[in-house]
């Protein structure tokens, strides 16, 4: 197929994108077969087979018993990106000690196309168990309504902000979701103020959270770490003073290691 695009944007080759949206189908779908990905997508049964077919024989995609699932190769690359970032070498060792002290869970996360991305994450003794912890890695969260994409939000830049609010809304989530853009706003300047975010039971009622963003010297935001309990115990001084001033620390040493990395 042809590059599509034009003067307003870059020029792309359209095989490609479709055989992306057949990788995002297929994770959606927990795996396809030929027929439901074609319907899936509104493609061809011959377009769907093709795509399918190149993606196999570039070890992207296995086929077992009929239906095409996505291949171990992509997880090779996901620990290989994972790998090089700064944030998960450095800030790993980091995460394990503050789920050691809390006991709940601690997650760092990094910002890319405007969604959370979450590098890694620890489960505390005694924290919480559920499915939607424990397959966070895989999902991209909105910014807006976790307290560690609300800690990476209030240190980008302005313009950057309203990008990525204008791409992706202000999807509520729970009755305390903040759905307005002034608002956001608000909160946001609140946060840098104090150092830290919080959610409220803004993505999941019954459960909170605290978040500190991890910065360069320059003032650049790298991502953020956060401690993530149910409100029954995050409550009161613990989530109002004692549990920030551990994030914020532990997001500093992090931070000062880094920093320290960048010079050797």
């Amino acid at each position: 197929m042809p590059p599509t695009g034009g003067d307003d944007g870059p020029r792309t080759l359209q095989t490609v994108s479709v055989s992306a949206q057949v990788l995002r189908k297929l994770k959606e779908l927990d795996g396809a077969g030929v027929t439901e990905l074609a319907t899936e997508l509104d493609l061809s049964k011959s377009t769907a087979h093709i795509h399918l077919t190149t993606l196999v024989e570039n070890g992207l995609v296995v086929q077992r018993d009929g239906r095409y699932e996505l291949a171990l190769e992509l997880f090779a690359f996901g620990e290989y990106v994972r790998s090089q970032n700064p944030l998960y070498r450095y800030g790993k060792p980091q995460v394990n000690e503050l789920a050691d002290k809390t006991g709940q869970y601690v997650h760092i996360v990094t910002e890319e196309n405007g969604r959370a991305i979450n590098l890694y994450q620890v489960k505390g003794d005694t924290s919480v168990s559920g499915e939607y912890q424990t397959s966070k890695p895989q999902q991209r969260d909105h910014l807006h309504y976790t307290a560690s994409g609300k800690a990476i939000l209030a240190y980008l830049p302005e313009q950057r902000v309203t990008e990525i609010i204008d791409r992706h809304g202000l999807l509520e989530r729970t009755a305390n979701t903040v759905t307005d853009f002034e608002t956001l706003c608000e909160e946001l300047a609140a946060i840098r103020q104090r150092g830290y975010a919080y959610n409220k039971e803004e993505e999941i009622e019954g459960f909170c959270a605290v978040g500190a963003p991890i910065r360069t010297p320059s003032g650049d935001v790298l991502g953020s770490l956060s401690v993530s309990g149910p409100a029954s115990v995050l409550q009161g001084d613990r989530f109002e003073e004692t549990l920030p001033e551990k994030v914020v620390n532990s997001a500093n040493v992090i931070e000062v290691n880094i920093n320290m990395s960048n010079r050797s």
